[in-house]
């Protein structure tokens, strides 16, 4: 038996990395999924009656091992990778695909699991056991059980040409990514650059044994170069370039990709007896169906259209009285708005930094969580960690339990990827009597500290932070019997609700006071940078909330409605953007022949999720903000009903339980200043 496929015999039963050989995953995921699979047998051939018990238990806790193991390996292929464990996730990555196909297509063990579905009424369950049957029988239904043979051969069809066609797509973008380069050799063109981004392109013009400098279509070239470069022109070249990408009917163009998705997503639906992809996707989501969807999105929309309107017009007339520019293009969005930001709040990172010193913010991020919810966090040594990097908490609550261990892991390196994310390494459930804690992760990427520096943030690291360890909270005071209905297993637009409004104590004199110290001199953020930071939040805040709304209903109108009949994807673009335009458009470019969020990621029909999860966290906050934003009543309701509840109930139960009341859309507007 490998280390990884039994009880871990260690402090709290946590991971025991250091003894962990690269050679023990690829025996323990065989071992493991075997060990699933006889669990599954037993069940599907217990001769007896099946019942809750029999059935929907014995499959919740089956795969235990499995599922430990899959969580250590793939944290740590985000985290700590190498060649030879990437090797490894593409070799177990399909034989866990194809377990649980296997499991999902089982007929028997769907008869069995529909029997006791079919007498649900009859069974005196609990609102989380309900859920939990609910929610197994959905995974089979949602996935074809239902389905005649015929039809079963068909959405694996589907299925098998969806994945390829959604790796095709990825690739043409990267391909087309790569392609493009702007190099530029006469010193002049780089006014306005930041000192970096210049430095960034020399360097890779230097690997290329070239002269002079190199900027490309990646985010980090890309985005100072429309934010900061004072030549028009290359700004015009770079995002016509950007824009343009798979769409330029050559090897890599993506317009066939998308019409074939969008009408395979479409065949899927109906197959499975949904009217659009959007029908099937919302059923289990918060938002129910695309109806809702739609008015949630018209709703903003006809709040924010004026104020973004009011933004286009005064940028325009900045731009005349700086350059004599009559018509803003979609190059010059980014490069004025940062000149006009400048202008009104002199403000920037480089005055903030000394007071977001990394260890004071993550102190500052305990001490918010001690007040509102009674937790402390300890460090501790004598826990096993996968990196020297890596800290490690105890989390008790007010009596002293142990409510979670918590690793924080803040740096970059080689074999980190990019970004921000919470996870777990163990998830919160009762078994036997036993309330087993999570343990619980974050890992960031923010500036090393240096022989003269500590790690200093920027504020918008800082409210990284502090998001991140607001999911972390929800992983930590999870408190609920089953594993699946944990932590953050919820509702994909129930999800950020947790992390985002934890990033409002960064906003707040109150609570910046208790973190936001210089870091050589101790003093408190003077209240004048904290007045500026609420002031320039709402900057052009209108125009950012029409972009994004652009591109909610962009994703409703390929997945919402009947695609069969889309022939040219730009004219079709073109109409779908006529209620949200105020640039010109740039007849070269399409949007969604790189829209990977949608193609490729997991969000299609749910692109509207990033501004529905900021209507519920600013009216969350905005009940904290009437009683005070430490306010003991308001945090207990939050916590029992939100932070420890998981996904044992419909997500607007909770909600409503917590607040009294629906959510309004008007605490956002107001924040954002668009009322």
């Amino acid at each position: 038996m490998s280390i990884l496929t039994q009880y871990f015999n260690t402090k709290h039963n946590t991971a025991p990395f250091s003894q962990i050989k690269i050679e023990d995953y690829v025996p323990a995921f065989q071992e493991g999924i075997t060990l699933a699979k006889s669990e599954i047998d037993a069940i599907v051939n217990n001769p007896e009656t099946p019942t809750f018990e029999n059935t929907i238990l014995a499959m919740e806790y089956s795969g235990e091992i499995l599922d430990r193991l899959s969580s250590i390996f793939f944290n740590l292929n985000s985290a700590e990778t190498n060649d030879e464990m990437q090797k490894i996730a593409q070799e177990v990555s399909p034989l866990l695909a194809e377990f649980g196909n296997d499991i999902t297509l089982n007929a028997e063990l769907f008869a069995k699991i529909k029997a006791v579905y079919n007498q649900k009424e009859s069974l005196g369950l609990n609102p989380e056991q309900t859920t939990l049957l609910d929610k197994k029988y959905k995974s089979f239904s949602r996935n074809g059980a239902n389905l005649a043979e015929d039809k079963k051969d068909r959405l694996r069809e589907i299925d098998k040409e969806l994945s390829k066609l959604k790796l095709q797509f990825e690739q043409n973008i990267l391909a087309e990514t790569n392609a493009f380069e702007l190099h530029l050799t006469n010193e002049s063109d780089l006014a306005g650059l930041p000192e970096g981004t210049i430095e960034a392109a020399r360097l890779l013009a230097k690997s290329q044994e070239k002269e002079g400098w190199i900027f490309t279509l990646d985010h980090p070239s890309y985005l100072p170069f429309l934010t900061y470069a004072d030549n028009r022109e290359l700004r015009k070249k770079m995002a016509i370039a950007f824009g343009a990408r798979s769409f330029q009917n050559n090897e890599f163009d993506n317009q066939e990709n998308v019409l074939k998705i969008a009408k395979l997503r479409f065949e899927r639906a109906n197959l499975l007896g949904y009217k659009t992809h959007a029908h099937f996707v919302l059923e289990e989501r918060m938002a129910e169906s695309p109806e809702k969807v739609f008015s949630f999105l018209n709703d903003l929309l006809a709040k924010a259209k004026p104020a973004a309107q009011k933004e286009f017009a005064e940028l325009t007339t900045f731009a005349t009285t700086l350059d004599g520019i009559e018509q803003l293009e979609k190059w010059d969005g980014a490069y004025y708005s940062e000149k006009l930001k400048q202008q009104l709040f002199n403000l920037d990172d480089e005055k903030l930094k000394p007071y977001f010193q990394l260890e004071k913010v993550l102190d500052g991020a305990f001490t918010v969580a001690n007040k509102l919810f009674g937790l402390t966090f300890t460090e501790v040594f004598d826990i096993d960690k996968y990196h020297e990097e890596v800290t490690t908490y105890e989390v008790r609550d007010a009596e002293n339990n142990l409510v979670s261990i918590f690793y924080a892991d803040f740096f970059p390196r080689k074999g980190k990827r990019n970004g921000a994310w919470m996870t777990s390494f163990k998830s919160q459930y009762v078994k036997d009597g036993v309330n087993e804690r999570p343990h619980i992760s974050n890992v960031c990427n923010f500036t090393k500290p240096t022989e003269t520096k500590p790690s200093l943030l920027t504020f918008n690291e800082a409210t990284t932070l502090f998001h991140e360890f607001g999911h972390g909270l929800h992983g930590m005071l999870a408190n609920t019997t089953y594993p699946s209905l944990s932590g953050t297993s919820v509702y994909w637009d129930f999800v950020e609700l947790p992390s985002q409004i934890m990033e409002n104590w960064c906003y707040e004199p109150e609570a910046l006071a208790l973190f936001a110290n210089h870091y050589e001199t101790g003093e408190i953020i003077p209240i004048e940078y904290v007045q500026k930071i609420k002031e320039s939040a709402s900057f052009q805040e209108g125009l950012a909330t029409l972009r994004q709304l652009s591109f909610g209903l962009l994703d409703m109108a390929w997945h919402g409605q009947d695609p069969t009949n889309i022939t040219d994807l730009k004219a079709f673009e073109t109409e779908q953007f006529a209620n949200t335009q105020l640039y010109p458009d740039v007849k070269e470019n399409a949007m969604s022949t790189a829209f990977s969020h949608i193609f490729q990621g997991g969000y299609s029909s749910g692109y509207y999720s990033y501004k529905w999860a900021e209507v519920l966290d600013a009216d969350a906050f905005e009940f904290f903000q009437e009683k005070g934003i430490f306010n003991e009543e308001v945090a207990k309701k939050f916590k029992d009903n939100v932070l420890s509840k998981g996904g044992t109930e419909h997500p607007m139960i909770l909600y409503k339980r917590f607040r009294g009341q629906e959510p309004k859309p008007e605490a956002l507007l107001k924040r954002a200043g668009l009322l």
